[in-house]
């Protein structure tokens, strides 16, 4: 299976870095590595999330990596990452 980004996705993950490297370049970096990790495992285990909660459909799950969700699509053959968010932020369906 294989790992996409979604354009919208792509830009918050460019925003989020930019924002904490405003207050500390190194953990920007070990931010964006953890992520990269975690989403890098999707491709082998594209189940290991959690269905979002407030969302309850089974072709949305999520990551949590550090403050933020990672939202994605299991599709036939590829994982899309759909959006990033500040997990203090709810999501509804018009966001992703």
């Amino acid at each position: 299976m294989r790992v996409s980004w979604s354009p919208l996705a792509d830009e918050q993950v460019d925003e989020v870095v930019a924002y904490i490297a405003a207050d500390d370049q190194a953990a920007a970096l070990t931010w964006l590595e953890h992520l990269l990790e975690r989403v890098a495992s999707l491709a082998r285990f594209p189940d290991s999330g959690r269905i979002v909660p407030e969302l309850q459909r089974h072709d949305l799950r999520e990551l949590i990596v550090g403050s933020y969700r990672v939202v994605y699509r299991r599709k036939a053959e590829v994982v899309e990452i759909a959006a990033i968010r500040h997990g203090a932020r709810r999501l509804d369906s018009g966001t992703i």
